[in-house]
This record gives structure tokens, sequence and C-alpha cells, in this order.
């Protein structure tokens, strides 16, 4: 589809709409993707996304990777991290999506969004959008997993919204020791502080992280960050 104006423009349009009309970013850009003619800025930036080796990106991961996808709302966080377990399943491993906030369809819509058949992994992706998600959850669900499984959690800072739930410090710890025995890689997306400036980085980072309860993000071996289209990938020192 072609656009009226180059992404960085439309950008800046919504910047100035987000402004004028006092609402958030994200919902600005939602906005304008909507008169280019998509349902949102992940649907066109997805569509429209060139620049982003995913399958190079894939290929700095190693079983038993802890690694984190952070962004602000609209900014492909979702998108990347199906686009990670779609390569892990392209190679032939298994790939698995744990959330507790979307529901099966919108995850397969995000399939067709990145341009992938769902229907072609049917036998390799296991999606799981139970309430009682958590590192013990999971790891009884991926207690038979093959090495090289890929399994996306959404989100990290929900992981410890019931408090009959251990503190999200104990279970990415329970998930890092896991992945590491397994030989899976067990992927997290994350939010963003709203504090996050893009005129003061374009891509936000570690300090970045929304963190209501303490973690140590050191616990991550690999991170990707996304603003804008911009993908900045990130290893444990």
């Amino acid at each position: 589809m072609r656009l009226s104006a180059p992404v960085y423009h439309l950008k800046r349009k919504a910047r100035l709409l987000s402004r004028q009309q006092s609402i958030p970013l994200h919902a600005a850009l939602d906005r304008i993707a909507a008169s280019e003619g998509f349902e949102g800025w992940s649907l066109l930036s997805a569509r429209t996304k060139t620049d982003v080796p995913v399958s190079e990106l894939y290929s700095r991961l190693n079983p038993g990777d802890l690694v984190l996808v952070g962004a602000r709302p609209g900014h492909g966080k979702t998108l990347m991290s199906l686009r990670l377990a779609v390569e892990a399943m392209k190679s032939g491993n298994r790939g698995a999506f744990f959330t507790l906030e979307d529901t099966e369809k919108a995850v397969l819509d995000r399939f067709r969004m990145i341009e992938a058949d769902p229907v072609e992994f049917a036998e390799l992706f296991e999606f799981d959008n139970s309430d009682v998600i958590s590192a013990d959850y999971i790891v009884k669900r991926l207690a038979a997993a093959p090495r090289g499984t890929l399994a996306v959690v959404d989100y990290l800072q929900l992981l410890d919204q019931k408090r009959e739930n251990p503190d999200v410090m104990t279970q990415v710890q329970a998930l890092k020791a896991f992945a590491r025995e397994r030989s899976v890689i067990i992927v997290f997306i994350s939010q963003i502080d709203r504090s996050y400036d893009p005129e003061r980085k374009p891509v936000p980072d570690l300090e970045d992280v929304r963190l209501p309860n303490p973690l140590d993000l050191r616990l991550f071996d690999k991170m990707f960050f996304l603003h804008d289209g911009e993908v900045q990938f990130r290893a444990a020192s």
C-alpha cells in the first residue's frame, strides 16, 4: 500500500496531532495509520518496515537465553517477538506464546501482519492465555519442550500482578534457570516507562524499562529496544 508521505513525515504529523489534541502519541499514531488505510500503527509499521533483519537478529540468540523486547505502545514489540518465534519455527524449532493480555484471534491476526501464515506453523506453535500464567505455570507447560524452543511471555510487568504469585524477580530467576537447563529461549515483552523521551535518545534502553517492582535486569542475556522503526540490540556485558 502506497503511503501519502514517508514514514518519518507521518510520525511528525502524529506528534503534532498528539500535542494539538492532548492525546497519547500511540493514539495519534493509530489515527494517522487509519488515515492511510491501516487498522493501527503497528500494522502500518509491519507492512512498510524493510530495515529490520529479523533473521539476523534471531541468529544472535542462543538456546538458554533470556531475552527482553522493550518498546512504548504501538512501536512493534509484540510483532518483533512474534517475528522471532516465526524465525525459530522456520528453523524447525517450536514456538509458544504465553499472554495475560491478548486473545488467540489477536495473536493470529498479528501473524498475518508480519505476512506469516499461522496454518503453516500449526504443528509447531502453542498459544496460551490462561489467567494463571506465572513462572511455575510456564515451566510446567514447557517441561517437555525440545532444545531451541522459543517462548514469548506477554508481558513482564504482569507476571506478579496477582498477590498469590511470587515477586517478579523470583519468577524471572526461575525462568532463567529453566531456560538454561532445557536450552530454550524465553522472550519477555516489556513495557517502557512513560518518562522515556525520544527527543533525548532515539531508542529506549535498560534505564527506561518500567519496573513497578524490583527486578535485576542483568538477568537478561539479550535485549531488543524499539522506537519509530529503529531496533537496537544489546547483549549482556
